[in-house]
C-alpha cells in the first residue's frame, strides 16, 4: 500500500511534473535576509512584494494549520533560440506557463484532499518564498545568481508548490554545488548579482524590461542589448545546464508568428493588434507600451537606418513612454552610422 507521500509524487508525476519533493511547513530559512531585502528597496517598483511580507515568510500564516510544502518543478527548456535580431527570455516564448501548470496544480490537489487534506497551490504569484521551501525539499539548490538549480534541469524550470494541512515526511535536502563557480555573477550584463546570493533587482534586465513601469533608466539602455523582454543571461552561463533536455511540452516552444517578425515590424502593433500577437502569452501581461519601450531600446542599440522610419513614427506615438524610448533610439542610431534621420513626411 503506497503511503500518502508516494501517492502525492505518482500524481505529481501523472500530471506531467519533472520532480516533486516535500519539505516541512515553519518559517523560510532566508526570511530575515528577504526582510532585510525589502528594506533595502532592492525589490524596486515591485510594491506587491511589500504587502503583508510575515506572510510570505511562514505558509502558516497563509495556511492556518499548514504542516507541509509539497514542491513541484516543471521543464520548460525550448531548446535552441530561433535565428532573430533580438531575444525574449525562454519560458516567454509561448503559452503563458501560469495557466498550464495551474490546472496540472488543481490535478493534484484533488489528490491531496481525497488524502484529507486542505491545500493553498501557487506558481511564483503567492506569499511564498519558494526558492527556500524548493531548497530544504531537496528540489535543487539557489544558485549564487538566486535562480534556483536542478541537478538533472538545470536552471530552465518553473517552480510551483502546494500548501498542505497532510502531515507529510520531508525529503533531504540535496545541497549547494556551485562550488567556487561564478559566471552567472560574471555574466549579468548589469552587474545585479551585487555578492553570491544577492540581487538588486532595479539593476536586473528582467526588471527593467518587465516589472518596472516607467522609463529605463539611460545608464543600463546599452546594456540590454537585443533582449526584448527578460533575459537568460545568468542561466545561460550556468554549467549544470549541460543536462537540460527539451521539454515535452510544446506549449513552450517558440511561437512561429513572433519569431518571424523583425524588432522594428513590433513598433506597427496597435494595441489590439498586441493583445492578439501576444493571447495567452505573458508578454501580453506588460501591455503594448512597456513592450514597444523595450523594442526603442533594442533598435537602439542594433538597429541600422532602415529602422529609422519606423523609430520616427514610434516618436510621435501618444504614449509618452514608447515616443521617449524611440528618440532615444534615433540618436543612437544616428550616432552610430552618421544617418540623418527622416522629416516627418518621408517617415510616413
Amino acid at each position: 500500500m503506497p503511503t500518502p507521500a508516494e501517492r502525492i509524487k505518482t500524481a505529481a508525476r501523472e500530471a506531467g511534473f519533472d520532480d516533486c519533493r516535500i519539505a516541512a511547513a515553519g518559517r523560510a530559512t532566508h526570511a530575515d535576509a528577504f526582510m532585510e531585502w525589502l528594506d533595502d528597496g532592492r525589490h524596486g517598483e515591485m510594491k506587491w512584494m511589500e504587502k503583508t511580507p510575515e506572510r510570505r515568510c511562514d505558509p502558516r500564516e497563509v495556511l492556518p494549520g499548514c504542516r507541509s510544502v509539497v514542491t513541484l518543478a516543471l521543464n520548460y527548456y525550448p531548446g535552441r533560440s530561433p535565428d532573430t535580431s533580438w531575444r525574449i527570455a525562454r519560458y516567454a516564448w509561448n503559452d503563458d506557463y501560469h495557466d498550464l501548470i495551474e490546472r496540472k496544480l488543481r490535478q493534484l490537489d484533488r489528490v491531496m484532499t481525497d488524502l484529507g487534506g486542505t491545500q493553498r497551490y501557487y506558481v511564483d504569484h503567492g506569499p511564498v518564498l519558494e526558492r527556500d521551501f524548493a531548497t530544504d525539499a531537496g528540489l535543487g539548490w539557489s544558485g549564487k545568481s538566486t535562480v534556483q538549480i536542478h541537478r538533472h534541469l538545470g536552471t530552465w524550470f518553473f517552480l510551483a508548490e502546494l500548501l498542505t494541512t497532510l502531515d507529510l515526511p520531508a525529503d533531504p535536502p540535496f545541497g549547494d554545488h556551485c562550488g567556487k563557480c561564478t559566471r552567472c555573477i560574471d555574466a549579468c550584463p548589469t552587474d545585479a548579482i551585487t555578492a553570491p546570493h544577492r540581487l538588486d533587482a532595479r539593476r536586473c534586465i528582467s526588471y527593467l524590461t518587465i516589472e518596472n513601469p516607467g522609463p529605463i533608466p539611460e545608464e543600463f539602455r546599452e546594456a540590454i542589448g537585443d533582449r526584448l523582454y527578460g533575459c537568460d543571461e545568468c542561466l545561460d552561463v550556468c554549467p549544470w545546464n549541460r543536462f537540460a533536455k527539451e521539454s515535452r511540452e510544446a506549449r513552450f516552444h517558440a511561437r512561429e508568428e513572433v519569431f518571424s517578425m523583425k524588432a522594428r515590424d513590433f513598433l506597427a502593433l496597435t494595441d489590439e493588434e498586441f493583445r492578439a500577437l501576444f493571447r495567452k502569452s505573458p508578454i501580453k501581461r506588460i501591455k503594448r507600451a512597456r513592450f514597444l519601450r523595450n523594442v526603442c531600446v533594442v533598435l537602439g542599440n542594433t538597429g541600422t537606418a532602415e529602422d529609422l522610419p519606423a523609430l520616427e513614427r514610434a516618436a510621435r506615438d501618444v504614449d509618452p513612454l514608447v515616443s521617449e524610448h524611440a528618440g532615444w533610439a534615433i540618436r543612437q542610431i544616428e550616432a552610430r552610422t552618421s544617418v540623418r534621420p527622416s522629416g516627418p513626411e518621408e517617415a510616413d
